[in-house]
């Protein structure tokens, strides 16, 4: 009697582990982890997944030159097998609203539910860009409310809120400093960004036609506060410092650096993706910052990831208010907000800018994103000034727990430099011959994890950036150190394993460099005669 079942167990023997490569089942699935092959490998060209009638004879005729001239090459699947098909390919894609994101740089935090519900209220949910005006008044006044927290948060005199993501917003702030430059007929070519920066800072300003220079870090990984004052000169438009910055630390010399910059003639630009560490807080208008962007979903919660929606409002100090793009909000002298459009914005020019407003255009066709205007609001609105300061400081106690639960068995290069803002940062050295920052990232995969950003910021080997946000709890922190502590030791003894992990996700480690160059986007079954 054959005592061996379709699995490979035989009874009386310890079942083995779920995961394990010796136990396989013959539909490859593995309890409610489901092998899902392509759509392509689903159903075939030869069927239909609904019941069509036969086309009528003269159709071809009719459609002219529309009419295929080839059968679909789509394979045809019922709507049970598509609903399925998709539902099981989410089941191993990786959410917030699973476990901990700690991607560094990326503010991957939780969006409530609030924020949705409010989002989908009739008149903000169907609301269309091309309605008259009268009948958008309460849309308008969102944007406009949105846009007076983002004023008061940041300490400065007017904003563009309609800039769709960071990049964009980046775009918007280098293009009010050329048009400020161009109206005082000052042509400046160059661009200082310092290493600890984000890496957009200097493509936003390649883009806009600018030379781009770097600035050193000091060995406390802030900028080199010399050798900027040495590199200033008359042909330096501007400075972009992201701030605290991508080395997760709080530049401390940002007042002196700006007012270098602007005794040199030039503009300060702060890359504010990291305002979620020093909202309620610190106000970069009183550090003498001039234009810098705020990611709505890195600071007020809404939804990041998947290619978008994004939203980049911008910030201008009074320099600059007066080139910025329409629309915008601006706050007078009397420190009234005023909506700024085309309509009215020469009598405003005239009543609060002694007629020089010169704005540069426009940076898109409406108003920005609505479904992000209101779930920020709606965030910032529960949350009160209070509760935005708090927030701000619960981002930094948790990556500072995170820094000091970890730095004893993972090298942190600027741990001497005192305490963290909003993420921490460590590096791959003390690891084993053979052993990198992608071992232990994959090998996170099996603790249940998604990895934490890898090899960036580039100023360090081996990076690995963790931001917890202010969204995570000590139960959650403290597992997840126990995975890093784990990895950690192994990563030093060499452990081979972790070269091919991970071992238990539903695919194992890919060729990426492949996977990235020639992707496999649809599976060929092989012709034959």
């Amino acid at each position: 009697m054959n005592t061996m079942n379709q699995s490979g167990w035989k009874p009386g023997t310890p079942v083995p582990s779920a995961g394990e490569d010796d136990y396989p089942t013959a539909t490859g699935n593995k309890a409610l982890m489901l092998e899902e092959p392509l759509l392509f490998e689903l159903g075939t060209r030869e069927t239909c997944g609904v019941d069509l009638p036969e086309p009528a004879a003269d159709a071809s005729p009719r459609l002219g030159q529309f009419a295929r001239k080839q059968p679909l090459d789509l394979p045809g699947l019922s709507e049970p097998e598509t609903v399925r098909h998709y539902t099981r390919l989410s089941r191993q894609n990786y959410a917030i609203d699973l476990g901990l994101f700690p991607l560094g740089s990326c503010t991957m935090k939780h969006n409530p539910r609030l924020n949705e519900k409010i989002a989908r209220m009739p008149g903000f949910a169907d609301v269309h860009p091309l309605q008259p005006v009268d009948t958008v008044r309460g849309a308008l006044g969102v944007i406009n409310e949105l846009a007076h927290w983002l004023i008061a948060l940041t300490g400065m005199h007017g904003v563009a809120m309609s800039p769709k993501a960071g990049a964009h917003g980046e775009l918007c702030g280098i293009l009010c400093i050329r048009a400020a430059l161009e109206a005082r007929g000052d042509m400046r070519k160059v661009v200082l960004v310092p290493e600890s920066a984000h890496g957009t800072n200097p493509a936003t300003a390649a883009f806009a036609g600018y030379e781009v220079e770097d600035i050193p870090a000091g060995p406390d990984g802030r900028v080199d506060l010399a050798a900027l004052k040495q590199r200033l000169g008359p042909d330096v438009a501007a400075v972009m410092i992201t701030n605290p910055n991508t080395c997760g630390l709080f530049e401390r010399d940002m007042k002196a650096i700006s007012d270098a910059v602007h005794a040199a003639g030039g503009f300060v630009y702060c890359d504010g993706a990291n305002f979620n560490a020093i909202m309620g807080r610190v106000r970069p208008g009183d550090l003498g910052v001039d234009a810098m962007h705020i990611n709505l979903h890195k600071t007020f919660s809404t939804p990041h990831g998947g290619g978008g929606p994004g939203s980049g409002p911008v910030v201008l100090s009074e320099a600059l208010s007066p080139f910025g793009p329409l629309p915008y909000t601006a706050r007078t002298k009397d420190g009234v907000i005023h909506l700024v459009e085309e309509e009215n914005a020469d009598a405003f020019s005239a009543e609060h800018f002694d007629g020089r407003m010169q704005s540069f255009g426009r940076m898109t066709a409406f108003h920005g994103q609505m479904g992000m205007f209101t779930r920020a609001l709606a965030y910032i609105l529960s949350h009160g000034a209070d509760g935005l300061r708090q927030a701000s400081g619960d981002a930094v106690l948790n990556a500072n727990y995170l820094l000091r639960s970890l730095d004893d068995v993972l090298d942190a290069p600027f741990g001497d430099a005192g305490h963290c803002m909003h993420e921490a940062l460590f590096s791959d050295e003390g690891f084993a011959e053979g052993m990198s920052t992608l071992d232990l990232a994959k090998g996170l995969i099996d603790e249940g994890f998604h990895p934490m950003t890898m090899y960036f910021p580039l100023v360090v080997h081996g990076a690995m950036l963790i931001e917890p946000t202010e969204t995570e709890s000590k139960a959650t922190l403290d597992q997840f150190v126990v995975a890093m502590r784990s990895l950690a030791d192994r990563v030093k003894a060499g452990d081979e394993t972790l070269n091919t992990a991970p071992h238990h996700a539903p695919r194992a480690r890919l060729d990426e460099a492949q996977a990235a160059r020639k992707p496999v986007l649809a599976h060929r079954k092989p012709e034959t005669d």
